[in-house]
Formats: C-alpha cells, structure tokens, sequence
C-alpha cells in the first residue's frame, strides 16, 4: 500500500514533470504526450487528464501552445512546447528529486 501511494504520488500526481521532459526535446500534441507517457515511462493515465494537466501547465505560463498544419486534408493540431518558466520548473523539479534521493541514501 504504501509502495503503491509513493509511485502514484511521483507519477500520475506529477504529470507534469513528464510532461515537460518529454517537451524539452521536441513539441507535441495531447495525444501524442498520452501514448509516449505509456512507452517511455511505463504508466498509463487517460487521455481527458493528459488534457486538464496541459490545460493548467498552459495556466500556470509553464508550455505554450504551437499550432501548425501539418496536412491540409486534416484539422489543424496543437501542438504544445515549454517555455522558458517551464524549462526552469523542470530543473527546480529534477533538482528537488535529486536532493531528496541524497537524503535517503
């Protein structure tokens, strides 16, 4: 029980740290994230939650929406990239982990 709190907690509690990961090396759409969240880092989360957590990282100033049409025949795509307040979360976030792995060993 305790085990399963701790992987939800740093994982579908905290999308967003990879979220921006993902972000920092290419932009994205909401669905894409969702299917490269599952195969890069082994966690499924639905679709709809994918949308609600890019839609307050959009909020919070942290990834900026990037249009873009990609094929004429289709409608056109968001496509989501970092900002800059978004790239220095996600080091404050990776550093914070960082420290808290050094305290526990």
């Amino acid at each position: 029980m305790a085990y399963d709190r701790l992987v939800t907690k740093l994982t579908k509690e905290n999308l967003w740290l990879y979220i921006l990961r993902m972000l920092s090396e290419r932009p994205m759409y909401a669905y894409e994230i969702s299917k490269n969240l599952k195969n890069r880092f082994h966690f499924s989360v639905a679709t709809v939650t994918t949308y609600v957590i890019l839609y307050r990282m959009q909020f919070e100033g942290l990834i900026r929406v990037k249009a873009e049409k990609i094929d004429p025949r289709r409608a056109d795509r968001k496509y989501y990239e970092p900002t800059e307040k978004g790239l220095e979360t996600l080091g404050k976030g990776k550093s914070f982990l960082q420290e808290v792995l050094t305290r526990l060993q």
